[in-house]
């Protein structure tokens, strides 16, 4: 799928202080990434706090993200759970239309054997009336979807085309990108390592401080497809400092703050989720300011 390649971001969910739902900046959100040069939306993934949203509230988010963008970015949804049976359901009951490909996490909490794994993707690819892009955050779900579980899947479901591979680990991701299929997509889920995995053969990232600088994120991995590499690492080194500020104290309490300061939303986050501390809000404004 050619709209996998280069720079998503996984959009968040304003809050005003309120904590209701903010459209209006969810919109101004959606615009500064089109306007800068971003590749592709994801709309509720883990980023966006969908653990926190009603049903509902998610209905607003799509349609704020769909009227918004107006068709002029390939969309991604978040359809993934630890309950197989209710992601099935969901793929098979929600209007898809408007959407490229459908994001899912592998399980978390259950911490699945890999054969597991394989059985509740297994389940998801046969109902999806969307290509699949599996995603692997060990960090967040306890156990790592080992890359032979990954190449099996790839092989076997036509439907399934790409991994948001968000372990960290480098070596990990190379394999991947070594023995997938042709047309299989390996895309980075962790910022620090994504121009590395791009120049090793990756498609691209889906990314969190895009959001934030996405003229100059979405420039460094299109100089890293392009193997224009010393051009590209420039990027990467000036935006280093802030992914590693926007992480120390969870996402996306981080991303927040730099939204704050470009003026795009408050920094507003749902519990069990609180603000950063005020010395990392400061350095992040300044980072912000400075660049």
């Amino acid at each position: 799928m050619q709209s996998l390649i280069g720079t998503g971001v996984a959009l968040v969910t304003p809050f005003k202080k309120d904590f209701s739902v903010d459209t209006e900046a969810l919109s101004r959100i959606v615009n500064f990434q089109i306007d800068n040069g971003i590749d592709y939306l994801v709309v509720l993934g883990t980023t966006a706090e969908n653990a926190t949203l009603s049903q509902d509230e998610k209905e607003v988010v799509i349609n704020t993200v769909i009227e918004a963008n107006n068709s002029r970015l390939p969309l991604v949804l978040g359809v993934g759970g630890n309950n197989t049976h209710e992601v099935v359901n969901e793929l098979k009951t929600r209007d898809l239309s408007k959407f490229v490909a459908v994001l899912s996490v592998s399980p978390y909490y259950n911490k699945p054997t890999q054969e597991g794994i394989y059985r509740h993707f297994e389940a998801i690819a046969n109902v999806s009336p969307l290509p699949i892009i599996l995603y692997n955050v060990p960090g967040r779900t306890s156990s790592n979807m080992l890359p032979s579980t990954v190449i099996r899947l790839a092989n076997d479901f036509k439907n399934i085309v790409a991994i948001k591979e968000a372990a960290g680990d480098i070596v990990q991701a190379m394999k991947l990108i070594q023995n997938k299929p042709d047309g299989f997509h390996v895309i980075s889920g962790d910022d620090m390592i994504t121009l590395p995995m791009v120049l090793a053969g990756g498609s691209g990232v889906i990314s969190v401080i895009g959001e934030g600088f996405p003229r100059q994120f979405s420039d460094m991995v299109r100089l890293g497809l392009q193997r224009k590499v010393d051009e590209a690492y420039k990027l990467h080194y000036l935006l280093a400092e802030s992914i590693d500020m926007i992480f120390e104290q969870g996402n996306p309490a981080g991303i927040k703050e730099v939204h704050k300061t470009l003026g795009l939303s408050e920094n507003t986050v749902r519990l069990p989720l609180v603000n950063v501390e005020e010395n990392l809000a400061k350095r992040l404004s300044d980072f912000t300011k400075k660049l």
